[in-house]
């Protein structure tokens, strides 16, 4: 079944221009919005999967959209589509529970590429802003580069998170409400992380961590 998309975004030329390539490329987009209020009103009726939004509109911006695209459809995993690197935009963008946050240089295929995997549960990051997510300090207090690299390179951004998340002691159920997601999911990024990184157990993933830092 084919992602039904709602694109919002206050340029008519890059809201066409994206939802040519998406309609090309077996999505089915059934809402363009100009701005957040009218995002909220299309989102409310028409309930997609998937909502593409800019941050950078004239009646509010995207980060003030976000958690009315949620409640307005819960179901729909929204990714940030924006021409700003700003880490305020991109902090405010995962904590309001974006699934993603990709800039507009990204080539048309690699946006492709990354909201078919949003569509399949993955989270979409461009290159250089998952780099900067992992310079960001996290919730709670230890700075996420201190990842080793050779931790980082083998997981998911949401993935990383969790094991973040997991080094600082929390809970299934904590670490879902912290990332707006569901405890279903947070075990299934834990059992893929686990796989990833060749461990059987949460304390095992959490030994290898710690020695790879300190290593």
């Amino acid at each position: 079944m084919k992602a039904r998309v709602l694109i919002v975004d206050d340029h008519p030329l890059t809201r066409e221009a994206l939802a040519t390539l998406l309609a090309a490329n077996d999505f089915e987009v059934v809402g363009q919005a100009a701005g957040g209020a009218e995002a909220v009103e299309l989102a409310t009726e028409l309930l997609p999967g998937l909502v593409v939004l800019d941050l950078t509109m004239p009646d509010m911006s995207g980060l003030e959209a976000l958690p009315l695209l949620r409640d307005a459809a819960p179901s729909a995993e929204i990714v940030v589509l924006t021409a700003s690197e700003d880490d305020a935009n991109l902090m405010g963008a995962i904590r309001g529970g974006a699934a993603g946050y990709l800039l507009k240089s990204e080539p048309p295929e690699r946006i492709v590429d990354f909201l078919h995997g949003v569509s399949n549960g993955d989270v979409a990051l461009s290159g250089t802003v998952a780099r900067r997510l992992l310079e960001q300090v996290r919730e709670g207090g230890h700075p996420a580069e201190a990842v080793p690299e050779s931790i980082a390179a083998a997981l998911s951004a949401r993935e990383l998170e969790v094991l973040l998340l997991l080094d600082q002691h929390l809970s299934t159920e904590e670490i879902a409400q912290r990332l707006i997601i569901s405890e279903h999911t947070v075990r299934s990024h834990v059992k893929n992380l686990l796989s990833k990184l060749g461990v059987s157990s949460r304390r095992e993933a959490l030994e290898k961590l710690s020695a790879a830092r300190g290593s």
